[in-house]
């Protein structure tokens, strides 16, 4: 069993989180649940394969999915992506930081257990200005896959998170409830024509909007 360490930050310590000693651990290879502006997710130095292999072990999930990520910054998100397409610009200038996830084409060099379907990555830039401290510490991306099991619902409550996941991952940063509601939406950019493949908490109107200005 894993000895699992709960940070707790409180709705307003955001500047009490341990962003050393958290980047430390990931570095060597542990897994974090986390909050984000919406749900709760777990989180691994996104190239370390055996943290990732970890996740995805946690989620039941199947190894053909990829893990989305978040970058600290605009900086991060061009060193993963092979190119950045005007619509990019766009809708990063409008939406980020926050519940937008891009899906653009990875770079070379990138880990193969990272990529999804033709060499993609999906990434999206955080509010929380600690989460995004932590990522720039680690200096490079943390996965933000949701912490729950595949196919069952996001988790909000860090009580909850905590349930499932004591003794299975080495730390849960408790932030308290994180605001729920929608998971991030998803936006494809790899092909001629953005595709929006989730309506999350941006509505499609709002996309389609941000890409007409």
């Amino acid at each position: 069993m894993t000895q699992t360490r709960i940070l707790g930050i409180g709705p307003s310590g955001e500047t009490l989180v341990p962003i050393g000693e958290v980047a430390a651990a990931l570095l060597e290879d542990a897994v974090a649940a986390y909050p984000t502006e919406t749900f709760y997710a777990l989180g691994a130095a996104a190239f370390s394969k055996r943290a990732v292999e970890k996740i995805y072990r946690l989620k039941k999930r199947e190894s053909g999915k990829p893990l989305p990520v978040v970058a600290s910054d605009l900086d991060m998100v061009k060193e993963i992506s092979a190119s950045l397409p005007p619509s990019f610009r766009l809708l990063a200038g409008e939406f980020w930081p926050g519940p937008l996830t891009l899906v653009l084409p990875a770079a070379a060099g990138l880990p193969e257990f990272l990529l999804g379907p033709g060499r993609t990555i999906a990434v999206r830039i955080p509010p929380l200005s600690w989460l995004r401290a932590l990522v720039k510490e680690i200096s490079q991306p943390l996965t933000a896959t949701s912490a729950n099991l595949s196919g069952e619902k996001e988790l909000a409550d860090p009580a909850e998170v905590i349930a499932l996941f004591r003794g299975r991952i080495e730390i849960v940063v408790d932030g308290g409830l994180s605001p729920g509601g929608a998971p991030s939406t998803i936006v494809d950019l790899t092909s001629p024509e953005p595709r929006v493949l989730r309506i999350g908490t941006i509505p499609e109107v709002r996309i389609r909007a941000a890409l007409q200005t």
